[in-house]
């Protein structure tokens, strides 16, 4: 610091000095009022426009914390509001320490700050779902998402947002609507993940299955799970974010290890889902070649597929294979 300040200094006299000699032949007293006024101006420019802060070694220590450094990013933001992208990192740091409204407060000025900007209204929509305990798109949210595929029917994730606020609304055929034109954009494990959700939302608008592409039903001993948590259902904000919903199936009758799993957030329940040879969890034993199985779910306060103090899990039930009907879990909680 101590250097660049020399260096500012130096380069300041040596204006002067430029200046003076330039006038001292016409008018002492214009010269005399340059050499006085110069420094004065460009140590106020400076502190005008300038970034004095930036001289301070506090100020160029990385921060040690998350904490610390949207400490810093809300002074930088008080000292300039006019920063949509500030704004939005605000928001999704509040998002990562699981303060869904501040969250929605500072994406919502980022958003207002750049009203027409397309990721920020998609954003916006997600925070305010963030800040319901259910998770549910409010009114204000579909607005937003449907105006943002009103500019860009392209855009991925308002189209996969909006079907999922149609789905929780129980508008299961507009759900199926709006996410068809994803299939064509979309590839891989993700595409096949759309294919199934598409295929649940048809079954639930009593439509008939897509005759254009392959439904999770299509597939052989696949089976629909459903797993819904009854009791004290308040009872789920009180588990540690890390929890975990399980569905579990294996043989009926044999070792308690799964043959098929999968993992799920607890902000998706109610869960409807497909079990199928894609989730085995050995190449050797498909689900497929099983005649009889035992399906269960479990909540893992620990987040981890082994059973410990705490889980929450529902009675097992025996299904034999192939199966057509839908099975239902149901997970009791009790009141505290």
């Amino acid at each position: 610091m101590a250097v660049f300040v020399a260096i500012a200094i130096c380069m300041t006299l040596l204006t002067v000095a430029v200046l003076v000699h330039g006038l001292r032949g016409g008018s002492p007293r214009v010269a005399l009022a340059v050499s006085a006024l110069v420094p004065a101006l460009v140590a106020g420019m400076y502190l005008l426009v300038g970034t004095p802060a930036a001289l301070d070694q506090q100020e160029l220590r990385a921060p040690g914390s998350l904490e610390e450094a949207i400490v810093r990013l809300e002074a930088d933001l008080a000292r300039d509001p006019r920063q949509p992208d500030g704004w939005l990192l605000l928001g999704r740091s509040y998002t990562a320490m699981e303060q869904p409204a501040k969250a929605l407060a500072a994406i919502e000025r980022a958003k207002d700050l750049v009203p027409d900007d397309d990721g920020l209204q998609v954003e916006y929509a997600q925070a305010r779902a963030n800040l319901d305990p259910q998770r549910r798109f409010d009114d204000t949210a579909v607005a937003a998402l449907r105006e943002v595929l009103a500019r860009s029917p392209d855009h991925q994730r308002a189209r996969w947002l909006l079907g999922i606020a149609q789905r929780q609304a129980g508008d299961d055929a507009g759900a199926v609507a709006t996410w068809e034109p994803l299939q064509d954009q979309l590839d891989g494990d993700v595409a096949a993940a759309l294919r199934e959700q598409i295929a649940l939302a048809r079954d639930a608008a009593g439509m008939p299955a897509s005759p254009t592409h392959e439904t999770a039903t299509d597939r052989s001993h696949a089976l629909r799970v459903r797993v819904r948590v009854t009791g004290d259902t308040a009872g789920l904000a009180r588990l540690p974010p890390v929890a975990n919903v399980f569905v579990f199936a294996r043989a009926a009758g044999g070792p308690p290890m799964p043959v098929a799993a999968q993992r799920h957030r607890l902000t998706d329940l109610p869960l409807d889902i497909v079990l199928d040879d894609d989730d085995s969890l050995m190449p050797t034993q498909p689900l497929s070649e099983l005649d009889s199985i035992e399906v269960l779910a479990r909540i893992s306060v620990t987040g981890t597929a082994n059973r410990s103090e705490g889980d929450l899990e529902s009675a097992p039930v025996r299904v034999a294979l192939p199966s057509d009907r839908a099975i239902d879990l149901e997970i009791a909680i009790s009141p505290p």
